[in-house]
């Protein structure tokens, strides 16, 4: 098994927080999220230090797998209680190329940070950084690697209708980084939109994860099984259980010792003896215990801004 796979990054930006809670401005299409207020002062403070020492945790085991992590703090400040989940606003490619997305809810526009941005022209080659937040304005959005799951092999962006994923900033991403947009519609168990394609599937070099059931049209829901299958992937078809406990919120990583598939601990406990044999063939799996984080309606996936930039020579 080779150690480095153009779709697996080495490398990750995680986002350790100080003020964390469930994001009320993103409770209304959110149906993984915990609902509900926080109004005593005592919850938010122990939920905000479970998520700290969560994330600490978190970055400490994918160190251990040979993951290079760069960690960053957030204070709160700024009122940006998903900042947890840096996937949604920027996302890295091959050939030094950033991109910068139009975050739907506005205290998720915040999040976006000047000095990860440095950190990357210091630390990999950047070659341009392509900011499509402008789009805001124009309320059209397309939350990253949240809206889309990238197949980096085959040069497919898979996405879930939603008004997290325009069709406009979609088909104007895949033509500046050279990927076919496939879209498609798919709600969960009770009916309702899925609202962000990252939590119902997840692309790796050898299988792929995927609720298929989730989505109803039926030759569609073919059609994407197919382009999964056409580049050698092993689909392994999640129900809508495993789904709603975060099974397809993954992402492939390579380590020290090959690549790993990080996940969270209710992620993995949900998955069969067979899907994780048929995982395990080409990736070890890494579940890590965020359940504080996992009630903001995002898991380990979100957590991760994978990095698929080249290193500067140290």
């Amino acid at each position: 098994m080779s150690l480095l796979s153009i779709q697996a990054p080495s490398a990750v930006v995680v986002i350790r927080p100080h003020c964390f809670y469930p994001n009320p401005e993103t409770a209304s299409d959110n149906a993984f999220q915990r609902t509900g207020g926080f109004t005593d002062p005592n919850e938010a403070g122990s939920l905000a230090a479970a998520a700290y020492d969560e994330v600490t945790a978190a970055a400490a085991a994918l160190e251990a797998a040979g993951v290079r992590v760069h960690l960053f703090e957030d204070h709160g400040t700024r009122g940006t209680p998903d900042s947890v989940f840096p996937n949604n606003w920027f996302s890295t490619h091959p050939g030094g190329h950033i991109a910068l997305y139009p975050m739907h809810c506005v205290n998720r526009r915040r999040e976006r940070r000047s000095d990860v941005i440095e950190m990357f022209k210091a630390q990999y080659r950047v070659q341009d950084v392509i900011d499509y937040s402008g789009l805001e304005y124009d309320h059209v959005f397309l939350e990253g690697t949240g809206a889309m799951v990238l197949d980096h092999i085959a040069r497919i962006a898979y996405a879930v209708r939603s008004r997290r994923a325009d069709p406009v900033a979609l088909e104007r991403f895949c033509t500046n980084f050279n990927f076919e947009p496939v879209c498609f519609d798919a709600v969960d168990s009770a009916g309702l939109a899925v609202y962000h394609t990252n939590v119902m599937m997840s692309v790796a070099t050898e299988f792929a994860l995927i609720g298929l059931d989730l989505i109803a049209d039926e030759r569609r829901r073919a059609e994407v099984r197919a382009r999964l299958m056409e580049s050698g992937r092993v689909v392994i078809d999640l129900d809508a259980s495993q789904v709603g406990n975060f099974a397809a919120n993954a992402l492939e990583l390579s380590g020290s010792g090959g690549r790993v598939l990080a996940l969270s601990e209710r992620a993995a406990s949900c998955l069969t003896a067979r899907q994780k044999a048929l995982i395990e063939r080409s990736a070890r799996l890494l579940p890590l215990r965020v359940p504080t984080i996992e009630m903001a309606g995002g898991s380990v996936r979100c957590m991760l801004g994978g990095i698929h930039l080249s290193r500067r020579p140290v």
